[in-house]
């Protein structure tokens, strides 16, 4: 069995898969998305925002109630990152690649950024003298630290790479379950669309039956929950993929996204939140990918915007080490700061993370996906759909009529299409 690529790892190089779903994209429409490039400058912001006003940089309470307005609900970026993820590796999947070839990619992707950020919070502790637990660093290292319980230890060494031992679980699971997907029938996929985000409110009186002190762990960090929303946004790329989505347009969903928010921080209860926000972070997801395709306008791909979306990952796995890190060493942590430099030296923290995670993409995740990402041999030529059933991860399997080939464009021949893919795969 084969698995398809992940698109997302460059960003804007979000090519799209072998069936675009309802209808061809336009003439004018390059095979990326890079909406969703953008999209994921502000989820990384959202997360950012939320870390900045829990360490209660901002002492004025004016200026704090507009951060904690903005951002209370900033968590849940993360929760935006996990649904993008499952659907941009199954938008993307294409017949043709092996399992460890996808495995030796999502490897090349996130581990070099997660290693210089683990050996700098270890740097860090030493320079503060924090006791440094051996167990808990080998942990942190693996990326296994998400299955362990024990308070303080997924959160041990660089905090939020807990979220990469999700990720990891992740693309384990998907060579796996990929040409599951590709078999089910639309009626399938569309239950585990709605089935996620019951599941996700039923995780509310289910901790009951978990110790006390772990039930944030389980509902927060244990991989196997929080595979939920991967599954959710997967089974949504599938319909997508053979146009049997039916959501609003991007106008629309971003209206839904915004009340939502506003609604949640305001007057719904905490349970329900990231049922909800699940729901609405789907609909901009699969309408931002749907404008891309069809070449429609969308606010999320200016080239700015696309350029902080391929940082993103960096910025994310900067910001918190970075924050800390400064606030200890001028001794205002858990301090404030009063008028108008609270705000200021929030301001000031993103530009300098952004500046390191700058450089933390250019001359670290660039180059090593360079290096190791690569095919280690041509790719077979594909001449048509591959059959279904035949279990490659181009099956469309059960109900996919709509599968096929890259639709041809206007004044395109069908061979020239397959070249114009297979080079934009070649370089990743």
């Amino acid at each position: 069995m084969r698995v398809g690529e992940p698109a997302v790892d460059r960003g804007p190089d979000m090519t799209v898969p072998a069936a675009a779903g309802r209808g061809a994209p336009t003439a004018g429409v390059a095979n990326r998305l890079p909406s969703l490039t953008g999209l994921r400058w502000i989820a990384a912001l959202l997360v950012f925002g939320f870390h900045a006003g829990t360490m209660r940089i901002i002492a004025e309470p004016d200026y704090r109630a507009v951060v904690d307005a903005l951002f209370t609900l900033g968590l849940s970026g993360v929760q935006f990152f996990f649904i993008l993820s499952g659907f941009v590796l199954v938008w993307s999947a294409r017949p043709g690649q092996r399992r460890r070839d996808f495995w030796r990619r999502r490897v090349a992707k996130i581990y070099p950024n997660h290693l210089v950020l683990w050996a700098a919070a270890l740097l860090v502790a030493l320079w503060f003298a924090d006791p440094i637990s051996p167990a808990a660093a080998v942990e942190n290292l693996l990326l296994l630290q998400a299955w362990d319980p024990r308070p303080g230890w997924f959160y041990s060494v660089n905090t939020v790479s807990w979220s990469l031992s999700c990720e990891v679980f992740f693309y384990l699971c998907l060579p796996l379950a990929l040409p599951l997907l590709r078999r089910a029938r639309p009626a399938l996929l569309w239950a585990l669309v709605v089935a996620v985000p019951l599941l996700i409110l039923a995780l509310w009186p289910a901790q009951a039956l978990v110790p006390e002190a772990s039930r944030w762990w389980f509902t927060q960090i244990f991989p196997p929950v929080r595979s939920l929303e991967f599954w959710m946004g997967a089974a949504a790329a599938e319909l997508m993929r053979r146009g049997s989505w039916r959501g609003p347009g991007l106008a629309g969903a971003s209206v839904i996204f915004v009340v939502t928010w506003v609604a949640a921080a305001q007057w719904i209860r905490a349970e329900l939140w990231t049922t909800l926000l699940a729901v609405a972070y789907l609909l901009v997801i699969t309408a931002a990918a749907d404008a891309d395709v069809r070449g429609r306008r969308s606010p999320w791909r200016s080239r700015p915007l696309v350029w902080l979306g391929e940082v993103s990952f960096s910025f994310y796995l900067v910001h918190v080490l970075v924050m800390t890190t400064v606030l200890r060493w001028s001794g205002d942590w858990g301090v404030g700061f009063t008028g108008w430099r609270g705000p200021a030296v929030v301001l000031g923290f993103l530009l300098v993370t952004l500046f390191l995670a700058g450089l933390l993409h250019r001359y670290v995740e660039t180059p090593m996906m360079r290096r190791w990402a690569r095919r280690r041999r041509p790719p077979s030529v594909e001449t048509g759909p591959v059959e279904a059933g035949s279990g490659d991860a181009g099956s469309g399997g059960a109900g996919t009529a709509g599968a096929g080939p890259a639709p041809v464009l206007p004044g395109q021949r069908r061979g020239a299409v397959d070249t114009e893919r297979r080079s934009a795969y070649a370089d990743r």
